[in-house]
């Protein structure tokens, strides 16, 4: 196992709570933006890991976001019947890769992210 900086127990599990919610889209609309979101706002000044993580995490959720949306609008040019479910796949196991690696303590740069919030 590699070295990691000690980071504070609540520190992880706020930054992993906020990959987490990215799942809150199942529960309301826009809750894979507004549950890291909100985590984020309340602890950024806090926990410098969740801050970092927390950017992330939102970065991430607005990023796929978009991808979703143009993946479903390429399914009226046949391309999207292939690509939403590759989209939804990765933004999937980005999200829990992301969360285990939060709650271990080791900052997690998602791929194919566009940083919106630096």
């Amino acid at each position: 196992m590699e070295n990691v900086p000690d980071i504070d127990k609540q520190a992880r599990t706020y930054a992993m709570l906020a990959h987490i919610l990215g799942f809150a889209t199942f529960v309301f609309p826009l809750g894979n933006i507004l549950g890291p979101l909100i985590v984020w706002l309340i602890k950024k000044d806090e926990y410098p890991f969740v801050n970092d993580q927390g950017k992330e995490a939102l970065n991430f959720q607005i990023s796929f976001l978009i991808y979703g949306a143009a993946s479903a609008l390429l399914i009226f040019a046949i391309v999207g019947i292939a690509l939403a479910p590759a989209v939804f796949v990765c933004w999937v196991v980005f999200t829990i890769v992301a969360a285990v690696n939060a709650n271990d303590g080791k900052a997690y740069r998602y791929p194919l992210t566009i940083r919106f919030i630096k």
